[in-house]
């Protein structure tokens, strides 16, 4: 039988290997945010095992639809799962890799990272209380950058989406004002009189990719292949920073994810003078109970495959491998839970 790894990422740019599984093979859905890990680390576990993955890559509001309607063997989600929904519906929840959301621009003549902003100031351009690019606040943190005399279009994503959840998480940790007026969530409603919706991570991108003078916000690994333009932020030390893997993980480095009930947090606004402040994790939902209990225990050797030999492809995609100890924890505390006899 075959099955292919559906989901393009932004058509004829971001373009990963289908990957065609054979034999055993298992079937997830959920976040775009790990989209592109995913796709390799299934490719890679094909080659060596000939067993596949089928990935729907729609979006983590849908990968939890997916799971509780038990047509799928995993589900994937960064916005975790609350520890108490987690046993009433008799699931486990476990992070299988860290990341980062970066704001992205398109505004010619700027180069990636060239313009700095706070929390604050982005989320008042998200809430559009800022709305042209040479807005005096952002000029005065960018002196001798030249800022177009332009209105900001907002891009953000019109599903439900982890990367939102991670997203909004951190504009409501930084401006109270987007904290009672907007909320966090997976779904929020957007108030800037001129933004646009744009479906997953890959749609988000080639929106931006395509409005002059917008902003969005995507998980970084979309931003580096498609040689888009960052922003840099302040982070809660008061530093500026860029994103890449280090400032990643110095953001989760703090996280003790053992003491943690169903091992579901945001890593948000963390401290640290290298910290990127919208870093956040992808989580895997299954069940204790799985109605196929052989493609479960196929999903639980993938993702130990990954866990034990894709830190190498992780990091190419700037991507932040799970720690061993958080790992074995999972090994020992979580997929025991699991019923795959």
């Amino acid at each position: 039988m075959k099955a292919i790894l559906t989901r393009s990422l932004v058509a004829g740019v971001f373009a990963l290997s289908t990957v065609t599984a054979f034999a055993a093979d298992i079937t997830g859905a959920g976040a775009t945010f790990p989209y592109p890990i995913y796709a390799k680390w299934a490719e890679a576990y094909k080659a060596k095992t000939r067993n596949g993955l089928n990935y729907q890559s729609i979006g983590s509001s849908g990968g939890v639809k997916q799971i509780k309607a038990k047509t799928v063997d995993f589900g994937a989600t960064d916005n975790p799962v609350k520890f108490e929904d987690l046993e009433k519906d008799g699931m486990v929840q476990f992070p299988a890799i860290i990341g980062g959301v970066v704001p992205i621009i398109n505004v010619d003549g700027i180069k990636p990272g060239q313009i700095k902003v706070t929390g604050d100031i982005l989320a008042q351009m998200f809430m559009g209380y800022i709305v042209n690019w040479n807005d005096k606040q952002i000029a005065a943190l960018n002196p001798g950058v030249k800022l177009p005399d332009a209105s900001i279009t907002v891009v953000h994503r019109a599903d439900g989406s982890g990367t939102t959840a991670i997203f909004t998480d951190y504009l409501a940790k930084v401006n109270p004002t987007w904290k009672k007026d907007v909320g966090a969530g997976a779904a929020v409603k957007w108030p800037a009189a001129s933004s646009v919706g744009g479906k997953g991570n890959e749609g988000v991108a080639a929106n931006v990719g395509r409005i002059k003078n917008s902003i969005g916000y995507v998980e970084y690994a979309y931003a580096k292949k498609n040689k888009m333009t960052h922003l840099t932020l302040r982070n809660a030390a008061g530093q500026f920073v860029e994103p890449d893997d280090e400032t990643f993980a110095a953001a989760a480095a703090g996280t003790d994810w053992a003491k943690i009930p169903g091992m579901g947090t945001f890593i948000t606004n963390a401290p640290g003078a290298k910290s990127w402040p919208i870093t956040g994790a992808s989580f895997i939902l299954m069940y204790k109970q799985p109605t196929n209990k052989a493609n479960a225990a196929e999903v639980i050797k993938f993702f130990d495959f990954a866990f034990k030999e894709g830190k190498k492809m992780a990091a190419e995609l700037d991507y932040v491998p799970m720690p061993d100890a958080t790992t074995d924890f999972i090994r020992k505390n979580i997929w025991t839970q699991i019923n795959t006899k």
